[in-house]
């Protein structure tokens, strides 16, 4: 049900991408791995995986995330919703 609702009311991933150096992440709900090499991310449905080298991760609010450093590689995966998600 949240994730029907959050469809309507556009509260999925939204990303900002400034050249190879920054990236802004809307809507990002956790950080899962946070290394200077890589992240993972959890937004909406979404796992988010940002490869490259000084990531570093600024500004983590409810309406997003800043990542900084030398961005080589962006990788996005449906997860699946677990059960306990599911009946929250």
């Amino acid at each position: 049900m949240f994730e029907k609702l959050a469809d309507r009311l556009y509260l999925g991933p939204g990303m900002y991408v400034e050249g190879n150096r920054e990236i802004f992440v809307e809507n990002c709900r956790r950080i899962e791995e946070c290394s200077e090499i890589f992240m993972r991310l959890i937004s909406g449905r979404l796992c988010i995986q940002i490869w490259g080298s000084g990531l570093r991760a600024f500004d983590f609010k409810t309406s997003g995330l800043v990542i900084r450093g030398r961005i080589e590689r962006i990788e996005f995966s449906e997860r699946s919703v677990r059960r306990h998600e599911r009946s929250a």
